[in-house]
């Protein structure tokens, strides 16, 4: 059981309040985990702001998606790995094969978007310590170096929610819920 509550707009901290109205603006309702940050004010700002300055990347939606969803899958944040997997489909127009492959840790079809893939997965489980033939491919498929830099954002964006869900353990919004992924299988089949 969480030690942490999930704010509503109402009952957050009154620096909270317009971060989760906008939130509210911008998704329809205030997403579980969101409700969550709003412990913080200053995390929940944080958590938006990265979010907004990664929309501005160079990286396509659907690559956008790609790098959340790669780093929420390596560090299995269930909560994550859904709401990314919607965006995916629904937000970013994300062909399904695609984040079918992502979420069961298979080869994409499109082979520059699986470059993208391994070299986000890389990134979180090598800590940012990538190098070698991990970076040489991901250039060799087309990425530029900035784009390196903006996988960077991407996972940082990713382990600031990733790891405060594992603390939070936000519950899945039923909006979500078409999209639930189950790590501890995925584990059972790759990580023993």
């Amino acid at each position: 059981m969480s030690q942490f509550n999930i704010y509503s707009i109402q009952n957050a901290p009154l620096a909270a309040q317009p971060l989760l109205e906008g939130a509210q603006q911008k998704f329809g309702f205030v997403p579980n985990l969101l409700g969550g940050f709003a412990e913080s004010p200053t995390v929940l700002q944080a958590y938006l702001d990265i979010g907004a300055l990664f929309d501005r990347t160079s990286l396509t939606p659907v690559e956008q998606q790609v790098v959340l969803l790669a780093a929420s899958i390596e560090n299995h944040c269930i909560y994550c790995v859904a709401v990314h997997s919607m965006l995916a489909k629904h937000k970013a127009k994300a062909d399904a094969a695609i984040v079918n492959a992502l979420r069961e840790k298979q080869p994409l079809p499109d082979k520059k978007l699986d470059a993208l893939a391994t070299f986000t997965h890389a990134m979180v489980e090598q800590r940012g310590k990538v190098t070698g033939i991990a970076l040489d491919n991901f250039i060799a498929a087309g990425y530029s170096r900035a784009q390196v830099m903006e996988v960077v954002l991407g996972v940082t964006m990713k382990t600031l929610s990733n790891y405060a869900n594992h603390i939070i353990h936000a519950p899945l919004d039923s909006q979500f819920q078409a999209e639930a992924w189950d790590a501890p299988a995925l584990c059972s089949k790759q990580c023993a």
